[in-house]
């Protein structure tokens, strides 16, 4: 048995992607399904602040894909928004500020449901959780799962407005946040009935530390693929 560790890669089957909006832009991203069965569900990754160095690449969306098709089963889609580079190239077109990434991710939805990938959730992580409340009231969307929520641009009405689409949300909200943390977290989520609000403790907006990866990665396959709960820390 190994360890898996910060850079462990496990298997999967991974493709470049693009995908189309509908106001003309080419986004660069990935699929990385399982090896050797179909998918269980979906995992399309919302990622953090552009003009803050996030990415597709943000280390707990590439983590995820590194890990979770093997040990969960997972389908995970990660794109880089309009504007946003990483290894995997440039998306076309300029920062929205949130607005114009709407356009984002209804074509990482569409290209979800196109290809026939099952049960899909929202992963968003900071700026991302802000595109998923906004603009993640899909039909094909089963939930979200919320990282470090700064709930700035994402208002009150967008948290009722989920409470209305009645679709399960989570929230994982660090102790040391810098924007939003779990006291008022849990005040700010009372509006959607059907929100949990998991506090962290010691976890600050970036999730670094392997510790705190395994927390989120858990706390998703929690959610999404349940029969897989707990993860292993060993491979063979």
């Amino acid at each position: 048995m190994a360890e898996i560790r910060a850079s462990t890669v496990l298997p999967a089957r991974r493709t470049d992607i693009e995908l189309q909006t509908a106001d003309g832009l080419k986004l660069v991203g990935e699929l990385a399904v399982p090896e050797d069965r179909p998918p269980v569900a979906t995992l399309v990754c919302l990622h953090p602040l552009p003009t803050a160095e996030g990415m597709m690449d943000s280390h707990v969306l590439r983590k995820a894909s590194y890990r979770l098709p093997a040990l969960a089963g997972l389908a995970v889609l990660r794109f880089n928004t309009r504007g946003t580079s990483s290894d995997r190239g440039t998306s076309e077109g300029e920062f929205g500020e949130g607005e114009a990434e709407r356009y984002d991710v209804a074509a990482a939805l569409e290209w979800a449901e196109y290809h026939d990938l099952p049960r899909t959730w929202l992963l968003g992580w900071s700026f991302g959780t802000e595109l998923a409340l906004r603009w993640g009231r899909d039909p094909l969307v089963e939930g979200a799962i919320l990282l470090s929520p700064p709930l700035h641009r994402a208002t009150d009405a967008d948290l009722d407005a989920w409470a209305e689409f009645g679709r399960p949300l989570v929230a994982l909200v660090p102790e040391r946040d810098d924007y939003l943390r779990p006291p008022e977290a849990r005040e700010r989520f009372k509006r959607v009935t059907q929100a949990e609000v998991v506090g962290v403790d010691g976890a600050k907006h970036l999730w670094v530390g392997e510790p705190y990866v395994r927390i989120v990665l858990n706390e998703i396959v929690k959610h999404v693929a349940p029969e897989a709960y707990p993860l292993p820390t060993e491979v063979l």
